[in-house]
């Protein structure tokens, strides 16, 4: 249990499957509360990432910054 995402999954599985509270269940797993009930808000840039990957295998030697301007002058990113 390392992420975030599996220590949330092991709650839930406790909760469900012991029907113990959220509370008794962070406790017994030693996992904050906050970090259960945290719900995220960052955008889903999952096409920006790929953009960067394909360009990162084509150019090899480029780094995040030349990455970057490159898609900044194909207009992916906003200055």
């Amino acid at each position: 249990m390392v992420t975030p995402d599996a220590k949330r999954r092991a709650v839930a599985h406790a909760c469900d499957r012991q029907g113990i509270s959220q509370r008794r269940a962070c406790k017994t797993l030693a996992v904050d509360r906050s970090s259960i009930r945290y719900k995220s808000i960052r955008p889903d840039d999952s096409d920006l990432r790929e953009a960067m990957k394909k360009v990162a295998a084509e150019r090899r030697r480029f780094g995040y910054r030349r990455i970057h301007i490159m898609l900044q002058r194909h207009g992916r990113f906003a200055p």
